[in-house]
Formats: C-alpha cells, structure tokens, sequence
C-alpha cells in the first residue's frame, strides 16, 4: 500500500458526475483539481449496506470540505454503469455532489495497494493527497466498519496547518510549540 510522502500514481478513470444519463460520464485524471487537496475514498461495492452510509455522510460534509479547498472523489471497482444505476435508484445517494471513479480495471486500486486481493474488490481505504499529489494520509477500515467523516475532515484541518496536533486536536485549538 502507497503511504504517507508518496504520489498520487496516475489516472485516467471514467467518474460519474450526476444521476444524469447525458452528462453523467467524464474521464478524470490525477491532474484535475489543480492546487487543491483531494481526498480518495474507496468502498467495496456498490448496491451493498456500509458503503452508502459513507458516502451520504460524506456529501453531508461537501461543503465543509470544499471550504478547505478539497475535492471528494469517491471510488469502487464497479462501473460506471453501476454507479449511475446506484445514483439513480438508492435515494440518499442520488444528489451526491461529488465524483465517483470506476475503477473496473481496478488500476487505480492496485497501484495505491487498496484493492483487496482475496475478493477482488477495493478495501474501504482512504487518502488525503495534498495540492502537490503527495499522499499525506492513509487509512483503512476493515470491511464491516464505516469511516467517520468527521474525523477525516479534522485530521485534514490537521494536515492544513502545517503545525504540530495534539491528540484530539480540532480547528480552532492552539497547535504545539517544539
């Protein structure tokens, strides 16, 4: 698995933009977003029962994320088919304002070690990339156990000031003096 300090590999995915079958579909690369974090979230499956928990929980914080000058980008071995057929008939997924990639080939997965060699499908793995396409964060949940946005959210805050965080530590708070 790439970790902390490495690049963001390259990527040229098909990402799902909207529940609109016309302009739906764009091809997206590691080069879109320039000058802005990202953060690539990948779920196993879709049409399963953890995976839209996270999803909804992160379009409940778009805003709050954009605001840090971060794009979401979503991301599951699926199609893009799939997704559109999961946008369009799951209702809290249908206004999702972010991108998803399908990463059917499962490139993208495979070259940030997050896909799952057993089953074939992506770990529930997040990364914060910063505006340079350097990884600064990584995490992985084990299948069964959903990711916190929140808490995403605050370690990017973290990240952001370029400053020592205690534990615990949330925006607003004193940082640490070495």
């Amino acid at each position: 698995m790439l970790t902390i300090g490495q690049l963001l590999p390259h990527f040229n995915l098909v990402a799902v933009h909207s529940n609109d079958k016309q302009t739906a579909f764009r091809d997206m690369t590691h080069e879109d977003y320039p000058g802005q974090w990202k953060i690539l979230f990948f779920w196993p499956k879709d049409f399963t029962f953890v995976c839209p928990t996270e999803i909804k929980g992160f379009g409940q914080l778009y805003d709050a994320f954009l605001d840090r000058n971060t794009q979401l980008i979503g991301v599951s071995t699926d199609s893009e088919f799939v997704h559109l057929a999961w946008r369009t008939h799951h209702e809290e997924l249908k206004d999702s304002p972010f991108p998803w990639l399908a990463d059917i080939k499962k490139e993208l997965s495979t070259q940030l070690g997050a896909l799952d060699q057993a089953s074939g499908v992506a770990n529930r793995a997040t990364f914060i990339v910063d505006p340079n396409n350097i990884i600064r964060h990584v995490s992985v949940n084990d299948g069964k156990v959903g990711r916190n946005p929140q808490e995403i959210l605050r370690i990017l805050d973290a990240l952001q000031t370029d400053e020592l965080c205690p534990c615990n530590w949330v925006q607003g708070q004193d940082t640490l003096t070495a």
